[in-house]
């Protein structure tokens, strides 16, 4: 029986694996460094999440850590690592591979570095859903997370048709979610100022985005979205570069635009929404991901898969400085990334003010 041919072919700067069946009928492409960029991200994303497991109150050497995942640990450690601290660390993953994921697809479709579900005001728009399920209706756990999904849904639906006119241009529609973003954040601020004080502290800390609370109800929540949502945006995402180049370039390459633009849209807010829902609103992953990975990668624009492994490796380091940053105390780990995201910001602008300055001379 024949098997598949691999050819390696130099295209430029890069090298492409070229996986075709015998008889041609079926193909692959694979860009080799963003392979192997891809495969040492999710090496990092599981080494810094067995460090996890194994650090804590009660310390767990990874030998031990790694028998109890595969059932053979005792009863003490199994309940350790799979009751205590598995769903913690599963929700970082998780999050941040569909917060990474999310994050290209935005970027790719409104053509702009800063069009990520923070920017464009989804993850706004879902913790305003939560907030009023958590405080208007005392409602808790699954019921703040569907909250979150329709309110990152419905502000989704709202941005669209609110910068609709004879179609979607990328800058009004960044522009429109900027003003949502704005007016929903004032709105959620209200919604805090007139609670009690301990329905606000706890809103506070949902909102700064934390993987200590969640279970394994979350982590079912955003497996889901993970697994149905990520294979529907890669398919489809080999359309993104050229989307990214304008409508006209990308028909006339034969892309169906209008099925694959929509398509992508609903499965990045699908995938922003299940993160935020299960964490919370947690900041800057979405938004710095895909261009760390496409520095990573030397390609012009993050692939979707390379973006999410970031997003993964990302958070789970961030959640590693947020258990440790303090001696006493468990930060939120959407602290760590508003920090990290803040210099992250300011070394984007900084580049681009040398560039400029580069450019005009």
């Amino acid at each position: 029986m024949s098997g598949p041919v691999l050819q390696l072919r130099p295209s430029g700067r890069t090298t492409r694996l070229v996986i075709r069946s015998r008889g041609g009928r079926l193909s692959l492409r694979v860009h080799l460094r963003s392979l192997i960029a891809g495969a040492a991200l999710l090496l990092t994303a599981l080494g810094v999440a067995v460090v996890n497991l194994s650090s804590g109150d009660f310390p767990i050497p990874v030998p031990d850590v790694l028998r109890s995942l595969v059932g053979q640990g005792d009863p003490g450690t199994d309940f350790i690592v799979h009751e205590l601290r598995l769903p913690r660390v599963l929700i970082t993953l998780l999050v941040g591979t569909a917060l990474g994921a999310s994050g290209t697809i935005f970027q790719g479709l409104t053509r702009n570095p800063l069009g990520s579900p923070d920017f464009v005001g989804l993850t706004v728009g879902a913790a305003t859903g939560a907030l009023i399920v958590l405080l208007l209706f005392n409602g808790g756990g699954f019921q703040v997370a569907a909250g979150a999904i329709v309110g990152c849904l419905a502000t989704s639906v709202a941005i669209y048709l609110l910068a609709f006119r004879r179609g979607v241009q990328p800058f009004r529609l960044v522009l429109m979610g900027v003003g949502v973003s704005a007016l929903l954040d004032s709105f959620n601020s209200y919604l805090i100022y007139r609670s009690r004080l301990d329905e606000a502290i706890a809103a506070q800390v949902w909102l700064i985005g934390s993987v200590n609370g969640p279970g394994w109800t979350e982590v079912t929540l955003v497996a889901v979205a993970v697994a149905v949502l990520l294979p529907v945006a890669l398919y489809h995402g080999r359309h993104l570069d050229m989307l990214a180049l304008g409508d006209e370039p990308a028909m006339l390459h034969g892309v169906p635009v209008e099925r694959s633009r929509v398509v992508l849209a609903l499965a990045g807010v699908g995938l922003a929404a299940g993160a935020t829902a299960a964490a919370g609103p947690i900041a800057f992953v979405a938004l710095a991901a895909p261009p760390l990975a496409a520095r990573l990668t030397r390609s012009p624009n993050a692939g979707i898969l390379p973006a999410a492994l970031m997003g993964a490796a990302l958070l789970t380091a961030s959640d590693w400085v947020a258990q440790r940053i303090l001696p006493d105390d468990d930060v939120p780990v959407g602290l760590v990334t508003a920090a990290l995201g803040g210099i992250y910001l300011t070394w984007l602008l900084f580049h681009e003010r040398r560039n400029r300055g580069q450019g005009a001379q």
